[in-house]
């Protein structure tokens, strides 16, 4: 395209419940304005998007994927995302990347469980929202009754963009006071609804608006449309069918001229200064004259390509040859080869405007959430970190085959590369690697993953419970290391006090020594100390947290004071104290959510009873009950087989982290002891 700026840029994200036709959908899009030769077919394996081969085995998105298009004189950025709960760390990512969240509803199956959290998660980023209601072809629909429980759940702030004709064949469009024949409601009383929200957002022209009562200009309304959208005032509902193609070529003319440009957007907040240090948050400027910000929200192991950093520009243009630093990375890379991506097929460009998503290949310095940038004239710049569903699902993991373990962890790595929800975990105690997803379908894609790509077979087993300890009490203790054989000697006396912090406020280390007790050297030592305690655990073997360490008093030896006896001291002081503070262990709980057969509900709220958990709400869910409850994680081996057994097959599930709580005392007797046996103390 000639002569492109940044006002000519789109970049949106389809988020939504899976099966609500994201999928579908961008091809729809993507064959409307012309970037495809013909709609592909999901069942059929030949979509864009879904291009990986367990994508086209399973029949649903995996990863998200980047393609775009052109349409009316604007350059689209589209980001299809999976839908299904054990896969949202993919869809999170996408938000980073975009101004604009399209929420995909399911006309037949409405509002579900990851419309809410896609919803909440967008409108937290502070992206515009827009909903999309898909499959409007489909029999025996109640389109009213839907928009309505939407409004009902997010907000009247949801309006209609346009409405469906009475065929469902096309859709009238309500902004430009379309007089065609809607399938439902009036499209005069839509229009004057519509044009009061947008208004309000504009004294002026609300003003001049109630006075002759006449409907503003279309240029007059874009300035106010697009501050309603960044405020949230505004959440337009448009009408789809991906199948059919009816107001799909709406979506796209809604997309070029209502959704926002790169300056209309609300930028995410980038922070100068170290990372957790007090620094000034600023917002990029998308302007292609300024340094170069871009944010890396996507990284891909490719066999051939290496590692691919895909990223969105944020500020500034960049170029192919050009030196790029990794964060605070001293050493630039040469940016020898820039793309944008089309599903799997990847397309070499020679620049990028702010607004643009692209990626770069063979840099193994980039991780997911880098920033790119072209110069360390300022401080080190961030991005305000994303928040991920906690993974709690986990499997023990061990290679089939003898002197594969090199290779199961290399190829863990890359997994864990390209997954912010997926977390590999080493337990020396229980001579265990634990791999841990947002659920089982998470954790079983995975495993498929290995066996397909890597040729890898594993043998898995429930995990060890990730428990905690903390303390409830106070306690302080001096404990002295001295050892002498015959040559030189150690030498280290520490005196330190814990305290309980509030739940999840993690860990402090205080140094009030006063006088040189301990030499200021030292201290780096006893912290050590102190770390490793906690580290392994006092009483159960597990992670002691929300606990305050003050060392406040020590003695040294000139001769026989070493960094080896102040850390041996501290980590004996430290465990000495935790025993002595009413120590408890902390499980974790969990919020699910389990859809099921109504019939089946009565027996899954006392089955949940029956371990320890509770339900919190009921609620329907596309023809299915919802049940939502809590209950402790360690409750829910092999609960997918006992829900099973429950629904008839029926029903699903998905966790998603919630809180750490004391265990009863008979687990933590259970616990103790079973650390006890193994326990070296001395």
């Amino acid at each position: 395209m000639a002569s492109l700026t940044p006002a000519d840029i789109r970049a949106v994200a389809l988020v939504g419940h899976g099966a609500a036709g994201k999928t579908t959908l961008a091809e729809a899009l993507l064959a409307a304005a012309g970037a495809i030769a013909a709609k592909g077919s999901v069942e059929k394996g030949s979509t864009v998007c879904d291009f990986d081969p367990l994508e086209k085995e399973l029949g649903h998105s995996l990863t998200s994927a980047l393609t775009g298009f052109e349409w009316s004189g604007v350059r689209v950025h589209l980001a299809d995302t999976p839908g299904y709960p054990d896969f949202a760390g993919q869809a999170i990512g996408a938000l980073a990347a975009v101004d604009t969240a399209l929420v995909v509803v399911n006309a037949q199956t409405g509002i579900e469980l990851a419309t809410e959290r896609m919803m909440k998660w967008a409108g937290e980023r502070g992206l515009c929202r827009m909903i999309v209601i898909n499959k409007i072809d489909c029999d025996n629909l109640d389109l009213p009754k839907l928009v309505g429980e939407i409004r009902e759940r997010f907000g009247t702030a949801c309006m209609l963009l346009d409405l469906p004709a009475h065929d469902r064949h096309d859709v009238v469009e309500v902004l430009g006071h379309d007089d065609g024949d809607a399938d439902f409601a009036s499209v005069a009383a839509a229009h004057r609804a519509l044009i009061d929200q947008i208004v309000e957002e504009d004294e002026d022209l609300l003003a001049k608006y109630l006075e002759d009562g006449a409907d503003p200009s279309p240029e007059a309304l874009h300035a106010p449309f697009e501050k309603a959208l960044r405020a949230g005032h505004l959440i337009p509902i448009l009408f789809v069918s991906a199948k059919t193609g009816a107001g799909v070529r709406e979506l796209l003319d809604a997309l070029a001229k209502l959704a926002p440009n790169p300056a209309e957007g609300n930028p995410p907040p980038f922070w100068r200064g170290e990372p957790g240090g007090p620094a000034a948050a600023f917002h990029a400027e998308p302007d292609p004259e300024k340094h170069v910000l871009a944010h890396v929200f996507k990284v891909v192991v490719d066999p051939y390509m290496g590692r691919i950093g895909v990223f969105r520009v944020h500020q500034g243009t960049l170029r192919k040859e050009q030196q790029l630093f990794v964060g605070d990375g001293k050493r630039p890379f040469k940016v020898t080869h820039l793309y944008r991506l089309q599903g799997k097929d990847t397309i070499e460009v020679d620049a990028l405007l702010p607004g643009e998503i692209g990626a770069v290949a063979k840099v193994d310095e980039i991780e997911f959430d880098s920033v790119l940038h072209d110069s360390h004239d300022e401080d080190h710049i961030h991005l305000k970190a994303l928040e991920f569903p906690l993974p709690m699902a986990g499997l023990a993991v061990e290679t089939k085959k003898k002197g594969d373990e090199q290779r199961l962890f290399d190829i863990l790595g890359k997994l864990a590369a390209e997954d912010p929800t997926f977390r590999v975990e080493r337990h020396p105690t229980t001579n265990e690697t634990v791999i841990r997803g947002l659920g089982d379908m998470h954790l079983k894609a995975k495993l498929a993953k290995m066996a397909q790509q890597y040729r890898l077979e594993l043998d898995t087993r429930p995990p060890r419970i990730p428990y905690r300890e903390t303390i409830t009490g106070f306690a302080e203790t001096t404990w002295r290391h001295k050892k002498q054989s015959g040559g030189a000697g150690q030498f280290g006396e520490v005196a330190l006090k814990v305290e309980p912090l509030e739940r999840g406020a993690g860990f402090e280390f205080v140094d009030v020594v006063k006088g040189g007790a301990i030499p200021g050297t030292f201290m780096p030592a006893v912290e050590k100390g102190v770390r490793q305690a906690l580290a392994d655990g006092v009483i159960a073997g597990f992670p002691v947290e929300d606990v305050r360490v003050t060392v406040f008093d020590g003695k040294t030896h000139p001769v026989d004071g070493k960094e080896v006896a102040f850390f041996t001291a501290g980590r004996k002081a430290a465990m000495a104290a935790v025993r002595e503070a009413r120590p408890i262990v902390l499980e974790p709980v969990v919020d699910i959510e389990i859809l099921a057969p109504e019939a089946a509900i009565g027996d899954l709220a006392g089955d949940l009873a029956g371990k320890r958990g509770h339900v919190t709400g009921t609620g329907q869910r596309g023809g299915m009950t919802a049940i939502s409850g809590q209950v402790p994680l360690a409750e829910l081996n092999d609960y997918q087989s006992r829900l099973k057994s429950l629904t008839g097959g029926q029903g699903s599930y998905s966790l998603a982290f919630s809180h750490y709580a004391p265990v009863p005392p008979n687990v933590q007797q259970q616990l103790t002891a079973q650390h006890k046996s193994g326990d070296d103390d001395e």
